[in-house]
Order: C-alpha cells, then sequence, then structure tokens
C-alpha cells in the first residue's frame, strides 16, 4: 500500500493523534514562555526571598497571583475581570485562528509534513510577536518611568509576603 493512500485512508481522530504532540509542544512553549516572562519582571522579589536559587515555575505563579489579587484588592476590583488590552485581543483572535485552521486541515486530506510545516509557521509567527510585544511595552514603560514627575505622596511597597 502507497503511502499517498495511507494517507487519504486517515480519519480525523487519526489525523488529530498525529497533530496532538505538535499541538501540545506549541502550548508548552507559550506557558514557559509566560513563566519566563514572569519571573523576569519579578526577579528582584525573587532575590530578596531566596537569593541563592533559581525559582521553580510554581515559586513565580504563586508571587504573581498574589501580587494579582493584592492590586485587584487595593483598586477595588475583586471578582471583576481586567480590561482586556490590544494584545489579548490578538492572541484570543490568534488562537481562534489557529483553532479553525486545524479544523478545515483535519477536514481537508493535507499532506502530514504540510500540516506540521503551517503549525511550526504558525508558533514562531506567535512567539515573534509575543517578544516584540514584550520589548515594546518594556521600552514604554522605561519611558514613561523617566517622564513621570517626582510626587510627595508615598506608596506602599509591594512585597510578596
Amino acid at each position: 500500500m502507497s503511502q499517498e493512500y495511507a494517507e487519504e485512508k486517515l480519519t480525523t481522530k487519526e489525523k488529530n493523534k498525529i497533530r496532538k504532540p505538535i499541538v501540545e509542544k506549541m502550548r508548552r512553549d507559550r506557558i514557559n514562555s509566560s513563566i519566563s516572562q514572569l519571573r523576569k519582571i519579578l526577579e528582584q522579589e525573587f532575590q530578596l526571598l531566596q537569593p541563592d536559587s533559581k525559582p521553580e515555575k510554581a515559586d513565580v505563579l504563586e508571587i504573581a497571583v498574589r501580587f494579582l489579587r493584592q492590586q485587584m484588592c487595593r483598586e477595588g476590583n475583586v471578582g471583576k475581570p481586567f480590561p482586556r488590552t490590544e494584545h489579548q485581543e490578538y492572541r484570543q483572535g490568534f488562537s481562534k485562528c489557529l483553532h479553525e485552521t486545524l479544523s478545515y486541515l483535519s477536514i481537508h486530506r493535507v499532506a502530514e509534513e504540510t500540516q506540521i510545516r503551517l503549525l511550526n509557521h504558525f508558533h514562531q509567527m506567535q512567539t515573534a510577536r509575543d517578544l516584540s510585544h514584550h520589548r515594546i511595552s518594556s521600552q514604554y514603560s522605561t519611558q514613561q518611568a523617566k517622564h513621570q514627575p517626582p510626587t510627595n505622596s508615598v506608596k506602599p511597597l509591594w512585597r510578596p509576603w
């Protein structure tokens, strides 16, 4: 039996089974990238808590959750969703587009190699966009900090403990 004939006989379930590890790797990469960005943002706090050790992923997430809860309590937004940014809207649209593409590929008989190349392309585009967004956000924050006039009011310094 030729390989082309075998590929045509694959059911949607079998195609999804083949595609699942690729999609799972993309998901894990997104999670790890986000945790890495959180680790960089909270780096000073980790130095105060554990100066001689690298924080684990769970530590990063716990401190980030604690910080967000404190912020929400201070602003009186407990139970209310955060306003969505353009970047979040873009990511949601990108994810929906990727999901639709996967559905299309499973319905139509597209070669597995083509599917893998397309999924890898989407993953690279998303990673590049996330990195550029992170750089732009960092530059904007730095510029804002330089242009803010000094205030006489003292705000409490956030500590994760």
